[in-house]
């Protein structure tokens, strides 16, 4: 099968599906819910082949391709977001059924456009097109969160988190060409073997920093954990599939891809393990210190990050298998208590945990299914968690980091272990005398997607031969460049590994005893919930803000005459500068050249055309007379040999001179003059130096042969590379094409904003 086919029908999925459910309401969910399940099952099939790698060249020129790999490990996050994402497209038919018709439309296509942007990054073996669908993912994150725009809160998280994600995928990226530098390859397959060479170079630290800092916004590590819970503004289903399968452990993907050429520069994995060990106790602190049933949720989701992030940073065989294990379980168990808890507040209503109780008899699916998940996010047996939990302990038993990590590992443990508790008895289970209002009931929509997973959790703990042979030993072997044995079960003996996990429950049980007093506790310290959110993100956004009004309002002053001497100035200021470092000798080339009687005249009709638009007060005339200056530049270039600048040149300048013209048709035909005599003095100047500038440019330009090799390069590689046979079109379109397409992407942002404040303005007169 080909990967680039299964991606391109994800997207084209999302993209038929909002026509599909507002045409098929009863039948759109399951009918969106079949492309991923369709994807899931073409890639459970890829799955017994070996490794398959697929290339398009994408950019040849710059040795840039979309190469698209599947082993492993990417068949583990290939499998979790097409399963996962297929039952969170039902659960979301169901969620939104009583919404208008529409909203549901357009959330599941956002989910199923979200689905395909996670599998081109953990399908793409190219770190540029990693980058790419990096970044298309949070950007559909950002309209996911903000989906409910009406929400100021909403709204709010949904900007903060674009700009924490987007501002480390801009450090992401320099890393990326900094390894593309060294390297002279982007393919993650080749970096694997090539791990000294990076370790060896000068830009090393850089690509450390860099790297990390991309991985740890999107991961949601301290410092930048406080993006990830305030995200719970997003509806449930979105919560449920962020914080299980998808975006959130796309830094932890990308590590854990960058472990075996990294591992080679020291700092990799002691970073690693402090930044991981930091997140889970703040986490699991933030976790039992809320009240709201997702932001408990959310909290202990970061710690579960922070928990990978740690293990990716052990040495040891067995960290490549508890990654991997922990990874599984933790989108197992996560996603259905997301559900579980979106039943609950859908339910009822309510959000917070003291207030929804007694929900078992009313919900006895979701109930089920919140005991199976809690089980397994305590790590107990049966359950596949208990044995992904052996494998953590295993490793950090292992690794070389000492005993404060497994002190770590147990606190934070103990800390899921509460909240499983806190999650599941009390909404369902306790109270029960006193049953909470209910608003809606149990639908086979809300109560699929948490029964299967759950279900599921506990008979791969039952049997995990199977899925270790087909997707936990293959993936542990990808991350570790090597073959590894594992012998998963359920019993092996009393064992340390066995004696931690008591210990954590035991531990575990304890909080959640003292959880009540501990959150009234927790909850009086004002200091420590800034400390643990984001209060320095508000303080350093604040901030920003304030800077840019006072540069608004210094720079900003309405006064077009001072912006335009600014920009004179700040040229003639930098221009000089230039010329004093690369003409020291001042050589002024003042042959004039070939004298061409036609252009002295353009010349000469292009000086009156600027003599009368500064000394005539008719503003009618003053376009007029800077129209000739244009149309003299378009004779210029007409009489030596660049037709088609010409042209573009008139039809400019006639745009420009109509336009301008009916606009001045509304004002005075006399403008008096608004500038003291100061500022006339200042714009002379100001004048006359940048023409002294502008002749002493040119005339040292002229001294030295003028180099054509970029010229002799366009000119050969035109046709070959770019098929065209306009030069200068190809410049834009083909060489110059990023810089194009922004001048193009502003101009018709401009023209959007226009017809915005038009259509506004229309409809108010119309309402009026």
């Amino acid at each position: 099968m080909n990967l680039a086919a299964l991606l391109t029908l994800s997207f084209l999925g999302a993209a038929l599906a909002r026509p599909t459910l507002i045409r098929l309401p009863a039948w759109g969910s399951l009918l969106a819910a079949a492309i991923p399940a369709l994807l899931f099952g073409c890639f459970a099939v890829m799955g017994f082949a070996e490794p398959v790698l697929q290339t398009i060249e994408w950019v040849p020129s710059l040795g840039v391709s979309l190469s698209f790999r599947l082993d492993g490990f990417s068949l583990l996050f290939a499998l979790l977001i097409t399963g996962i994402g297929s039952l969170v497209v039902l659960y979301a038919g169901a969620y939104f059924a009583n919404k208008p018709r529409e909203k549901g439309a357009n959330f599941i296509a956002l989910i199923l456009l979200f689905m395909g942007a996670m599998l081109g990054t953990v399908l793409s073996d190219s770190l540029i097109g990693l980058y790419a669908f990096w970044e298309l993912t949070s950007l559909v994150s950002f309209l996911l969160i903000g989906f409910d725009s009406h929400k100021p809160a909403a709204r709010k998280a949904a900007l903060q988190s674009l700009i924490v994600t987007a501002g480390g995928g801009l450090a992401l990226f320099a890393g990326i060409l900094l390894i593309g530098m060294e390297l002279g390859t982007f393919s993650l397959s080749d970096m694997a073997a090539r791990g000294d060479e990076i370790a060896a170079s000068p830009l090393a630290h850089a690509i450390l920093v860099l790297v990390l800092i991309g991985a740890f916004t999107k991961s949601a590590q301290v410092p930048f954990h406080f993006w990830l819970p305030n995200a719970m503004a997003a509806p449930t289903p979105a919560s449920a599939y962020l914080h299980s399968a998808t975006m959130v452990k796309l830094g932890v993907y990308l590590l854990a891809r960058l472990d075996l050429p990294f591992s080679a520069m020291p700092a990799f994995g002691p970073t690693l393990v402090a930044f991981g060990a930091a997140t889970l106790l703040v986490a699991s602190l933030g976790a039992l210190s809320r009240s709201g049933y997702k932001a408990v949720l959310a909290h202990s989701t970061v710690g579960s990050l922070g928990l990978l992030v740690l293990l990716i940073g052990l040495d040891g065989p067995v960290a490549a298998i508890a990654t991997v294990s922990f990874i599984l379980a933790h989108a197992l168990y996560k996603a259905t208590l997301f559900f579980c808890a979106g039943t609950a507040i859908h339910a009822t209503g309510r959000t917070e945990l003291r207030e929804i109780n007694g929900l078992g008899r009313a919900l006895p699916a979701t109930a089920g299914a919140a005991a199976l998940a809690a089980l397994a996010m305590a790590g107990l047996a049966p359950t596949f968690s208990f044995i992904a939990k052996e494998y953590v302990f295993e490793a950090q038993l292992e690794s070389s980091f000492g005993w404060w990590v497994i002190a770590v590992a147990v606190l934070g443990n103990a800390a899921f272990v509460a909240i499983a508790l806190i999650v599941t008895l009390r909404p369902f289970f306790l109270g029960q005398a006193r049953v909470a209002e209910q608003h809606h009931g149990e639908t086979p929509g809300l109560a699929t997607g948490p029964l299967v997973l759950a279900v599921l959790g506990i008979g791969l703990g039952l049997a995990p031969g199977p899925v270790a042979s087909f997707l936990v030993g293959p993936a542990a072997t990808a991350l570790a460049g090597a073959p590894v044995s594992l012998s998963p079960a359920l019993w092996h003996g009393w064992t340390p590994m066995l004696a931690l996990s008591a210990a954590v429950v035991a531990l575990g049980f304890l909080i959640y005893l003292a959880w009540p007093s501990l959150l009234s506790r927790l909850s009086l310290r004002g200091h420590l919930d800034r400390a643990l959110g984001d209060a320095g993100y508000n303080h350093l956004f604040g901030a920003v803000l304030a800077l840019a009004e006072r540069s608004t309002r210094i720079l900003q002053n309405g006064d077009q005459h001072r912006y335009t001497a600014v920009v004179v100035a700040s040229t003639i200021a930098i221009v000089s500068i230039g010329l004093a470092a690369t003409q020291p000798s001042w050589t002024l080339d003042l042959s004039g050249g070939r004298f061409s009687l036609t252009a002295t005249v353009v010349l000469a009709l292009t000086v009156a055309g600027a003599v009368a638009a500064i000394t005539t007060r008719s503003l009618i005339r003053s376009v007029v007379a800077v129209g000739v200056v244009g149309f003299g530049s378009a004779l210029i270039f007409l009489v030596n040999g660049a037709p088609d600048l010409a042209l573009t040149q008139f039809a400019v300048e006639v745009l420009i001179t109509v336009i301008l013209t009916a606009l001045l048709l509304r004002l005075p035909a006399m403008a008096r003059s608004t500038r003291t005599g100061t500022e006339r003095r200042v714009g002379m100047v100001l004048a006359g130096l940048f023409a002294v500038l502008l002749f002493v440019s040119l005339a040292t330009l002229t001294v030295d042969p003028i180099d054509l090799r970029l010229t002799e390069f366009f000119a050969a590689a035109s046709y070959p590379e770019a098929f065209g046979r306009n030069v200068v079109n190809v410049i834009l379109v083909d060489f110059r094409a990023i810089d194009t397409l922004g001048e193009m992407s502003v101009i018709a942002f401009a023209a959007m904003a226009v017809w915005g404040l038009l259509r506004r303005r229309t409809r108010t007169r119309g309402s009026a």
